[in-house]
């Protein structure tokens, strides 16, 4: 296995959702999007971990975080 899954719970018109996923973008990590106005679950999963706000990014190996995070993001590369 190459690197850890990482997921991004994101939602349209989110600016630190846009920067996260750009961050990821241009670092190389790949990543799954998880739009929580498309799925139902995601959101669930959202208030299951905890957050109340977007984007939450959960990887292997990292605690799982909210907002536009560089220093955790960084950890992933």
């Amino acid at each position: 296995m190459e690197k850890a899954t990482v997921i991004v719970y994101s939602k349209p018109n989110c600016m630190q959702c846009q920067f996260t996923k750009k961050y990821l973008e241009n670092k190389g990590i790949a990543f799954e999007v998880k739009d929580i106005e498309q799925n139902d679950k995601a959101i669930d999963e959202v208030k299951q971990l905890g957050f109340s706000s977007l984007p939450v990014v959960i990887a292997e190996g990292i605690e799982a975080f909210n907002g536009f995070r560089p220093d955790m993001l960084n950890r992933l590369a």
